[in-house]
């Protein structure tokens, strides 16, 4: 079997680590288990590096182990005992711990359930389980349900209320015009959340949308729309997180949760009626993500209508999870553990969907006893790069609606009809909310449309979208013409960054010139991918006479992205970085230096020597997955001509969300109609724990 294993990684169909391990394992079995161990070993490896966390031994395909033709999957097994056989056997191995039955050992694999772990990533997975059992139930929390009574429970009702007012300017607005009542009374119910229209009186409430001629005029609203006939999620959402430990946000571009967070962190201030100070921190997965949260909550935080001392409490900096846990160079290993926890009140996970098994692990030993954890994200993104699918694991649960009590208490916090009789739920559900409308993608919007249409995986909707003549989306076919036209496009939208760093503008200017504007590819390699195209681009801005290179690796002008973490420069994979002169004259060498400009995520601007940047790539396009955390003005994107799997409906729909003004799509129909009907499913027992 080690011989087949070297063969298939000498032709490229493992990687040296799997065969390696499956080595490992092999000479430590004994001679008549060594063949089905090293199989198995490596599986579970290989595995791992597609982002499964296990293999599900009952569901596996055994016809195409390793992405093998039938033909060659045979070939590779042949010999082994038959593969209905392989759970038990596996089970007496001396390399396997089965949890089940012989209790949890010193070996390099484990068996759980069925399900196959490399050991390290099944401690990973129950100490994630675990931790969000215990923060989720509140155990011995002064969050625990039964403290919410009396006069807090009505101070923190009129908080809500105070904090998420109706505004009437949006309605106000979008009445200008209108003739029509029924469609007066569609706006009124989507500008106010109203799910129970029934319940109100149409006629005295169409009087008050006709004769107003300001927005003020609107006021007699507030009585006319009690709250319980409304259903704010963004309330809910903050209510929820205030009465739980554990909390979970989730919704999808332009759902407003960062608006949702400050109001919630104000909620959370007030809660402490001054007697204690909350130590705050707010947090991402990387230096972009971290920068664009601290620039939406410092401006979230600004138009609260909350006294300034109480502002003065939020936190408007961030950082990235790597920062915050104390990155040790070269060692995978944090300052902060389960022995020395973070030293904090309430953290704040923004873009949680990047959080990978490992480091959700890791920052869950490190919470601090009592410590408020909310993770906000969009369960319907791409999962994290490295393994797992932790946040779309816990957010399986949200079907499931609250428990009696939590509805009772939900109710009576935000006046929302959220009473249920649900009963044998997971411990998370009460600790879920997915806020479910846009602010920013409106229905005349062909973004938020076609979001929707591929998050249901509906070929018939996505087209239909295309159809509509939204005028911000736009789809081209792929051929050698719309291939050029692609490469044009993307070099005229990147003149303007190259025309500040031309008009001496700042880095801070360049840089936020040069993230209006992205390339995106589903693919690294080829014509269609990011390599490709990065060489492209460069090449067409050369002969336009935009940039210079001249033979050299850095010239005014050249956008980087960091691949390799360097925890001594603050520098982190996934890092944009612009190259520009400094604006000093060096005495030692009479000329201005190049310096490459990142924005760090508190938003300050930092020049780094091209001779310390870690390794790094040239970006001008990027992969949809290092898009993950950012946001484009204007997107463009491209997919290749040719299925692959790596095209999934999480793929396309990350990519496309992160339009926020205009997309363009460089693809053939017929792939997108493919991908839009592919899930991406990662391996793993996380929701079985959380059961």
């Amino acid at each position: 079997m080690l011989k087949r294993l070297q063969k298939l990684t000498q032709q490229g169909g493992l990687r040296q680590l799997d065969y390696q391990f499956a080595k490992f394992v092999a000479l430590h079995s004994p001679q008549s288990q060594q063949d089905l161990a090293a199989l198995m070993a490596a599986l579970v490896s290989y595995e791992l590096g597609k982002g499964h966390v296990c293999v599900r031994l009952d569901q596996l395909q055994i016809q195409h182990l390793f992405g093998l033709s039938t033909r060659l999957s045979v070939v590779l097994i042949d010999g082994l005992p038959d593969p209905s056989q392989w759970a038990a056997l596996l089970n007496q191995f001396d390399v396997v711990a089965n949890v089940q039955s012989k209790g949890l050992q010193a070996c390099p694999l484990v068996l759980d359930h069925g399900r196959l772990y490399l050991n390290r990533y099944w401690q990973f997975e129950q100490t994630v389980a675990e931790r969000i059992i215990l923060m989720a139930t509140n155990q011995g929390q002064v969050t625990d349900n039964q403290h919410w009574q009396g006069q807090q429970l009505t101070v923190m009702h009129q908080a809500l209320n105070d904090l998420f007012q109706p505004t009437y300017g949006h309605l106000y607005h979008a009445l200008q015009g209108v003739t029509d009542s029924q469609q007066r009374q569609q706006l009124t119910c989507d500008f106010l959340d109203i799910v129970k229209p029934q319940q109100l009186d149409w006629a005295t409430i169409d009087s008050v949308l006709q004769q107003a001629n300001q927005i003020t005029d609107l006021q007699p609203l507030d009585s006319l729309v009690p709250a319980g006939a409304c259903l704010n999620w963004q309330k809910v959402a903050a209510a929820m997180a205030l009465t739980r430990q554990f909390a979970v946000i989730s919704g999808g571009p332009g759902t407003g949760k960062t608006t949702t967070v400050a109001k919630l962190l104000a909620a959370l201030v007030m809660q402490t009626n001054g007697e204690h100070k909350p130590n705050i921190m707010l947090v991402a997965p990387t230096g972009k993500a971290a920068a664009r949260l601290t620039e939406s909550i410092g401006s979230a935080i600004k138009s609260l209508a909350v006294p300034q001392a109480i502002k003065d409490l939020i936190p408007t900096q961030s950082s990235t999870l790597h920062r915050l846990l104390g990155s040790i160079p070269h060692r995978v290993e944090f300052r902060h553990h389960k022995d020395n926890p973070l030293h904090l009140d309430v953290l704040v996970v923004d873009e949680a969907s990047m959080v990978d098994l490992p480091m959700m692990a890791r920052l869950l030993e490190a919470m601090p006893q009592g410590a408020k954890l909310i993770l906000l994200g969009d369960r319907d993104q791409l999962a994290s790069v490295e393994a797992g699918a932790v946040l779309g694991d816990i957010c399986s649960f949200s079907s499931q609606g609250y428990s009696a009590q939590q509805g009772q208490l939900l109710s009576q916090l935000t006046g929302f009809d959220l009473h249920s009789n649900n009963i044998g739920l997971s411990v998370v559900t009460d600790c879920l909310c997915m806020l479910q409308k846009s602010y920013r993608f409106h229905a005349l919007s062909g973004i938020g449309q076609l979001a929707k249409a591929i998050n249901q995986g509906k070929p018939a909707l996505v087209n239909k979208v295309w159809q509509q003549g939204f005028k911000d989306i736009h789809h081209y076919p792929l051929n050698s013409e719309t291939y050029a036209s692609m490469v044009n496009q993307i070099v005229t939208f990147y003149l303007d960054y190259l025309d500040a760093i031309k008009t001496d503008k700042t880095p801070a200017e360049v840089l936020k010139a040069f993230s209006n504007v992205r390339l995106l590819c589903a693919l690294r390699e080829g014509d269609f991918g990011v390599v490709g195209l990065n060489q492209r681009i460069e090449k067409e801005l050369t002969h336009r006479g935009r940039i210079s290179p001249n033979d050299e690796t850095w010239y005014v002008g050249r956008p980087i992205m960091i691949t390799r973490n360097d925890h001594a420069l603050g520098l982190f994979n996934g890092d944009i970085g612009m190259t520009m002169l400094e604006p000093e004259i060096d005495p030692e060498t009479g000329r201005r230096r190049l310096r490459v400009y990142f924005e760090m995520p508190d938003g300050t601007i930092r020049g780094i020597l091209p001779s310390r940047i870690p390794e790094h790539e040239v970006v001008y396009a990027m992969t949809i997955h290092k898009s993950q955390g950012s946001e484009f003005a204007d997107t463009v994107m491209v997919l290749p001509a040719d299925y692959t799997p790596i095209l999934t409906r999480e793929l396309i729909y990350t990519g496309i969300t992160r339009a926020k003004s205009r997309l363009y799509l460089y693809a053939p129909l017929d792939i997108i109609t493919k991908s839009v009907q592919v899930r991406t499913e990662r391996a793993s027992g996380l929701a079985q724990l959380l059961v």
